[in-house]
Order: structure tokens, then sequence, then C-alpha cells
């Protein structure tokens, strides 16, 4: 990669990041103590994003280097699952905590999987 694709990879994973944090804030908003849907879906939607980036055949490889690992690796968080199921186990909420990883690995490659098969729609 050059220089340039380095600097935009970089701004694109503070553009994700910022994204992530709107998105789960507007998800979350009015819901204390909750189970933690807004992370969910981000990562979710950050799955099947990355899955239709990654079907696109004629999606060059620096792009899908700067949306993937960028954009999409600043918008999408598995620390925060962890931290979350974690935080969720110590409060009691052994059935949350656990529902949150399953729905996790669950919802995320099944979302990634959809998002691949129509990025392979696209025309070669």
């Amino acid at each position: 990669m050059s220089v340039v694709e380095i600097v935009v990879l970089v701004a694109a994973g503070g553009v994700g990041a910022g994204a992530r944090y709107l998105m789960d804030g507007a998800v979350m908003r009015g819901r204390r103590r909750a189970f933690p849907l807004g992370i969910l879906v981000v990562n979710a939607l950050g799955s099947f994003l990355l899955g239709l980036l990654t079907g696109i055949p004629q999606l060059a490889p620096a792009w899908l280097t700067i949306l993937g690992v960028g954009l999409l690796g600043g918008f999408t968080t598995f620390s925060a699952v962890a931290v979350e199921s974690v935080l969720l186990g110590q409060n009691g909420r052994r059935e949350w905590a656990w529902m949150n990883l399953l729905a996790t690995v669950g919802v995320c490659v099944v979302a990634a999987a959809i998002g691949f098969t129509i990025g392979g729609l696209f025309p070669r």
C-alpha cells in the first residue's frame, strides 16, 4: 500500500469508530442496564457489509483493505462484546451474557454470509 492509502486506511478506521459510537448510542438511548443490543446491531451490520465487500469481485484489493480493515474494522468490535458479557455476568445476568456471546457469533456469521452472497451477485 502507498503512504496515501495507509493514511486513508487510518482515517477510515477513525470514521468507523465514530460511527460505532453514534449507532450504539442511538440504539441504546434510554435503555440503561439493558441487553447490549447496540453493539450487536453494529457488529451484525459490519459483518454484513464486510461480507458484501468481500463478495464483490471487481473491488480493488486496496479499497477492500481500506473499507474492510479500516472503516469496518473501526466500526465493529469484539472487545465491547467481551466486556459487556463479563459485566452482564458480574451483575447476575449470566443468561444475558451467554445470549450476547452466542447471538453475536450466530447473527454475525449469518449476516456475513448473506452479504457475501449478495456481493457475489455483482457482475464479474
